[in-house]
């Protein structure tokens, strides 16, 4: 993908930024220019450092074990005044699949349809964030299969499939390569080359257990707010959430 770089002599905006603040434009600027999202909210960052847009929760690890929706409507009714989706995100566990730093400060969580053309577009976006920002972000992708997407949830599940084995993100990055011969031929076509079991393989994917857990992840995901794929927040260290709308 190519770049823009600037004359040599000319300064960027974030070489007389804040760090902090620098780094959250830079961030934010990064995710505009090398893909085409419709939008990041990031003036906040730019005046004040803080990065919250104050409508979305982060689910509190205790809210979530104990199954209270106070937090959720809490963020519902924050969002009612800035139009932007509402709800709340589920907290990151050991169950998401994570991408870069488990430590890093800054959590991209992306629901995604691996049937999606935006999402096959956004996918090298996410690669180059990865890379240009190592150390500072984790990745988590959460699925998101649409209805009018025949191949999207079995997809889904020969990526989870692929996971319980370890190589969950090797056959989500070949699922996009791949997104226009999707089907159980390629699944298993790359389950191979992945060196997976392929009889471990083949009872996940074709089992009750993982098409449940691909549902509820969806469903999650909508009472966040996701509409469309990819839909994607950006989480700060404080757990402060800013929605990215588009690809």
């Amino acid at each position: 993908m190519d770049q823009q770089h600037q004359p040599h002599q000319t300064k960027s905006l974030f070489d007389v930024l804040p760090s902090k603040q620098s780094f959250w434009l830079g961030f934010g600027t990064a995710i505009l220019s090398i893909g085409t999202l419709g939008f990041v909210v990031l003036g906040s960052c730019m005046l004040g450092g803080d990065c919250s847009v104050g409508t979305l929760a982060v689910a509190d690890r205790a809210e979530v074990e104990e199954g209270s929706d106070d937090g959720a409507a809490a963020a519902a009714a924050a969002a009612a005044v800035a139009a932007v989706p509402s709800g709340t995100i589920p907290v990151v566990t050991e169950a998401d699949h994570i991408r870069g730093d488990v430590n890093a400060p800054i959590t991209i969580i992306e629901y995604s349809d691996y049937e999606c053309p935006y999402c096959e577009r956004f996918h090298p976006t996410m690669l180059q964030v990865m890379e240009e920002y190592d150390g500072q972000v984790r990745w988590v992708m959460r699925d998101f299969p649409l209805s009018f997407h025949p191949n999207a949830e079995d997809a889904s599940a020969a990526a989870e499939c692929a996971g319980d084995q370890g190589k969950y993100w090797e056959m989500g990055d070949a699922l996009f390569e791949n997104r226009a011969t999707l089907g159980e031929d390629l699944y298993l076509e790359l389950a191979t080359e992945l060196g997976l079991n392929i009889t471990t393989f083949t009872e996940c994917y074709e089992g009750d257990e993982v098409r449940a857990e691909i549902q509820a992840e969806a469903a999650a995901g909508a009472k966040a707010g996701v509409t469309g794929t990819p839909g994607s927040f950006i989480i700060d260290a404080d757990g402060n959430a800013t929605p990215i709308k588009g690809a």
